[in-house]
């Protein structure tokens, strides 16, 4: 039901895409559909989160490594024109709606944070950042993390349609890790 979800959405779009249309595409009726996503809403999120949920955070012994290695799937699953197609969409029926931008939130970014926190902790035991003495600014910290990697990514992918290659990600992290690794 989600890759038809992703599938009506990209040959759709969001004001074209309705439960029945995925519906019909999955195979099941409209009211399993409703039965476990009250909204179109609630499904596409559910679809697009499904596909960060691919997303994993390597322990490759060193933190540049794991950012390199994180980047790289990132971009890999942002060049997928279902991701593009859906994850476009979403975003930008999230600036009219704040309870779906509340979803995008709950369900695809803080879960997600979740690859930053595990990268801390994997450099934190390597000894290559230091310990967090503070709870609150750790977690503005991953926050920040978090942003400039997505936020620079998505943007370098679907708003320039620039490629991330690898010196692209090598350059990407020499400037993310100044700060990180010196006092």
């Amino acid at each position: 039901m989600l890759d038809a979800t992703r599938e009506a959405l990209a040959e759709l779009g969001w004001g074209g895409l309705t439960m029945g249309h995925v519906a019909s595409r999955a195979g099941v009726a409209k009211t399993t559909l409703y039965r476990r996503w009250p909204s179109k809403n609630e499904l596409v999120v559910d679809a697009v989160a499904s596909l960060f949920d691919e997303l994993v955070m390597p322990d490759l012994g060193s933190l540049r490594a794991d950012i390199e290695a994180v980047v790289a799937q990132f971009a890999d699953l942002l060049a997928r024109p279902e991701t593009q197609t859906a994850l476009l969409a979403l975003f930008a029926e999230g600036t009219r709606d704040p309870q779906l931008r509340r979803r995008i939130r709950e369900a695809i970014v803080d879960p997600q944070k979740r690859l930053v926190r595990q990268g801390r902790a994997a450099a934190q035991a390597r000894g290559e950042l230091e310990e967090d003495t503070d709870a609150g600014s750790a977690r503005e910290e991953v926050d920040i993390i978090f942003d400039t990697i997505a936020g620079t990514v998505e943007h370098r992918v679907l708003v320039s349609g620039e490629p991330i290659t690898p010196e692209w990600t090598r350059r990407f992290t020499d400037l993310l890790l100044g700060p990180l690794t010196t006092g």
